[in-house]
């Protein structure tokens, strides 16, 4: 999908997995006593945060001034797409618009007019799902699920878990971390009062067992280490952003 301080852990998400099979992470669960300390999240927003590329996508990559050059490619494990005339570059973590001017700036020395065009073909939809579920791992998402449908993916809420503090996990704004906290036992209970959230690709839902700063040894002891690539998915400490987890205990 280096050296990691804690004010920018990265968050990476997984790479070259089976597509419809879910990966199962280590059974050992983060305890919250190890003395993580809280972490700094961006304000939550719903504005939808510009795509970027990821390992596993297909993509059409068009050169109008060279159409012989055109090729349908994948995003690499590593990172990388393999294109005519060209050595192995890397795109994971860029948007279109950042691909498309590499490309064209990589293309220059061969072509008078580098002109790139990428259209994204198709994409692998995923989301970690871990805590106090029965199965924690990766999951495909079947079109648009929302955090409840995720963790029956999973096997569903163990008893330990505190179904109505569930963290979500988001990359933000500028690669910034944002969470927030969903109430899904209540949606057990009567599903007309759900707090649905509903979910985006690579989205983290952590059910703690109890205290929330347990998705931060979640994000630290598992996802990162599953990940080939670092996206820069950060947490950044600072009074502007700061989100104390035992406020929310």
């Amino acid at each position: 999908m280096s050296p990691r301080p804690v004010a920018a852990i990265a968050l990476g998400l997984s790479l070259g997995l089976a597509a419809c099979a879910p990966v199962r992470m280590s059974a050992q669960e983060p305890a919250a006593d190890q003395g993580f300390p809280n972490i700094g999240y961006a304000s939550w927003t719903s504005d939808e945060p510009r795509y970027r590329l990821y390992p596993g996508d297909e993509l059409e990559v068009q050169t109008p001034s060279a159409p012989e050059l055109t090729k349908i490619v994948v995003v690499q494990p590593d990172g990388r797409v393999s294109l005519p005339l060209l050595p192995s570059m890397m795109v994971a973590d860029l948007t279109v618009n950042e691909a498309e001017a590499a490309i064209a700036h990589a293309y220059s020395s061969q072509l008078l007019r580098p002109d790139v065009i990428i259209n994204v073909k198709t994409a692998p939809l995923k989301v970690f799902v871990g805590g106090e579920v029965d199965k924690p791992g990766v999951y495909d998402m079947p079109g648009d699920i929302n955090a409840l449908q995720a963790v029956i993916m999973a096997g569903g809420f163990k008893t330990s878990a505190k179904a109505n503090q569930v963290v979500i996990i988001r990359r933000g704004p500028g690669g910034r971390a944002m969470m927030r906290t969903a109430d899904l036992g209540r949606g057990i209970k009567n599903p007309g009062s759900i707090d649905a959230v509903p979910l985006r690709r690579f989205d983290v839902v952590y059910v703690p067992r109890s205290t929330i700063s347990e998705a931060g040894l979640f994000v630290q002891q598992y996802i990162r280490d599953v990940a080939p690539v670092d996206l820069g998915f950060n947490y950044a400490l600072g009074p502007s952003s700061y989100v104390s987890a035992a406020a929310i205990k």
